[in-house]
């Protein structure tokens, strides 16, 4: 089995789902491999997206989630997943993500078509077995991330700074009041 690497941006839901691209069509990875547009596609028919599992460092022992979405578009092979927070690896996987200690996607697969490109070397990557999506801590491209988590990526993320702002002016305030408050003792006491 071979396996590719994506990182992804230190950013992650608190119920663990995150979407992204674990895999981008025509990049070539610091491997020297090219995926080509379709080389998922029958793998994902075969298999489908509960069949392609997550895994930790490619482990096989080692399943900290679940991929609820995996599909090829114009660009790659986007996917949305879920950390199982019930299980001990996916919780600190959650952490290390969020501290920006773990940035890592890659693939795990089965060539079962390539061609080497006698302009560059490298070898094109026509048609793949997808095993596995794991979260690694060293990627082999650079270009797949984690672009968006669902449950962020909405208005609540607006209303979350709003909220903070509220806060940081209401903090404000009490120090302002504090501050008052002192001078006023202050200055009857004198």
């Amino acid at each position: 089995m071979e396996t590719k690497r994506a990182p992804f941006p230190a950013a992650i839901g608190a119920d663990g789902v995150f979407e992204g691209y674990a895999s981008l069509f025509a990049v070539r990875d610091t491997c020297g491999d090219i995926v080509e547009r379709g080389a998922f596609a029958a793998s994902l028919q075969r298999r489908g997206a509960v069949s392609v599992k997550m895994l930790w460092q490619h482990r096989a022992e080692e399943p900290i989630g679940v991929w609820a979405h995996i599909a090829e578009d114009a660009r790659g092979l986007k996917v949305r997943g879920r950390l199982d927070l019930s299980v001990a690896r996916a919780r600190e996987a959650l952490s290390l993500i969020r501290a920006g200690a773990l940035d890592g996607l890659s693939i795990g697969f089965r060539t079962l078509r390539a061609a080497s490109d006698p302009k560059t070397g490298a070898r094109r990557l026509l048609e793949l077995d997808l095993i596995e999506i794991s979260i690694v801590t060293f990627p082999a491209l650079p270009q797949a991330r984690i672009a968006v988590i669902p449950a962020l990526a909405t208005a609540p993320r607006h209303a979350a700074a709003q909220l903070g702002q509220k806060l940081a002016r209401l903090r404000m305030q009490l120090a302002v009041k504090r501050f008052e408050a002192t001078l006023q003792r202050l200055s009857t006491s004198q």
